[in-house]
């Protein structure tokens, strides 16, 4: 059990039987009546955000989430394959549990993966990934005024915005949080 006082952005905790994740919070302290805890919590199994106050003091229960190295090794269809690092245990994840993430994901990359008492949450991707560019038109030079872009096909599908110097077959730094463009790798 956990105080609502002692809330941090990034602690995990349960509420009506679902596991959130703190995003956001704020003590409040009324002229009038007793002091409360307004929170902004994201659901880990569904990725919806609730907004939801709790009175000053009370107690919620803390979730102890387990994140472990795993392994991408390949996908089929609509089943994406891991592989524990420890225990060489391999198992399929939906691509609804990865929607996002799919974008990123190349054969053989190391990922953490989020579980909670066995279930499996969903993975973390690192901050930024190498991408090859698979697809880009050719920059014609003489265009720009500032910072001009085109549109780059990426190795796993992602299609992202890069500047006019980059062509087919650079490996490129993208931003996993944002799907972007950072630089050369």
């Amino acid at each position: 059990m956990i105080s609502v006082n002692d809330f941090k952005t990034g602690l995990t905790i349960e509420v009506d039987n679902d596991l959130c994740t703190v995003i956001d919070f704020q003590h409040v302290k009324p002229g009038k009546g007793a002091a409360f805890v307004r929170s902004k919590l994201k659901n880990l199994r569904n990725g919806n955000v609730i907004e939801k106050t709790f009175r000053a003091g009370e107690n919620v229960v803390r979730a102890h989430i387990e994140n472990r190295a795993v392994q991408y090794l390949y996908n089929s269809g609509s089943e994406y394959t891991f592989m524990d690092n420890e225990t060489y245990d391999q198992f399929n994840l939906d691509k609804k549990q990865l929607e996002w993430e799919v974008n990123f994901l190349k054969e053989n990359m190391t990922v953490n993966i989020t579980s909670y008492q066995g279930e499996i949450l969903g993975i973390n991707l690192p901050n930024n990934v190498d991408l090859k560019v698979v697809e880009t038109e050719p920059g014609i030079k003489g265009n720009t005024a500032t910072g001009a872009t085109k549109n780059a096909k990426l190795e796993t599908g992602l299609n992202v915005q890069v500047p006019l110097f980059i062509n087919e077959g650079d490996v490129l730094l993208i931003n996993t949080t944002e799907g972007k463009y950072i630089s050369r790798a």
